[in-house]
């Protein structure tokens, strides 16, 4: 069986996937990605920055349960599962100093989940990408009722030998 492509070059059909839908225009796109940083904060800079011995400027909120937090979780993150949310969050937290929140992993939404419960309290808010889950595969500590370890790095996400991917 044979195909043809279409006679007419205003419309013609692309075997590329990837382009298919064709890119944002440049001005749409810097939108976009500007707003995506506005949202999201990457696990290789807030745990930069919560090693630079500062005050951060932030809080790392752990939206998991209870057992996972025992697993381990980032050292001086507070723990608050997104379910306790609207009747903790304004004991633990100041709704001057905006929020990092996390949970599992990429196929996990709830520190996305937290993230809104936070935002719509009126905190400000950001959602850490790849939630513990990357913090663990990037190598950093971890902390748990024992005390720090930390994991090798996996060298298909963070380089090896360095804190972070250059990026």
């Amino acid at each position: 069986m044979t195909t043809t492509q279409p006679t007419d070059s205003r419309a013609p059909l692309s075997a590329n996937a990837v382009l298919r839908v064709p890119p944002a225009p440049p001005a749409a796109a810097a939108a976009y990605f500007g707003a995506s940083l506005a949202f999201h904060a990457d696990v290789s800079d807030v745990a930069a920055v919560l090693a630079g011995g500062e005050t951060p400027g932030f809080v790392v909120i752990d939206s998991r349960s209870t057992e996972s937090w025992d697993q381990g979780h980032v050292p001086g993150a507070l723990h608050l599962p997104t379910a306790l949310i609207p009747e903790q969050a304004a004991k633990l937290l100041d709704k001057a100093v905006p929020v990092v929140t996390y949970c599992w992993g990429p196929g996990c939404n709830g520190g996305t989940r937290a993230a809104l419960a936070l935002a719509e309290l009126g905190y400000q808010v950001k959602e850490m990408l790849g939630g513990i889950e990357y913090w663990i595969r990037e190598g950093f500590e971890v902390e748990t009722w024992e005390g720090r370890e930390r994991r090798a790095a996996d060298p298909l996400t963070a380089p090896v030998g360095s804190d972070n991917c250059g990026c």
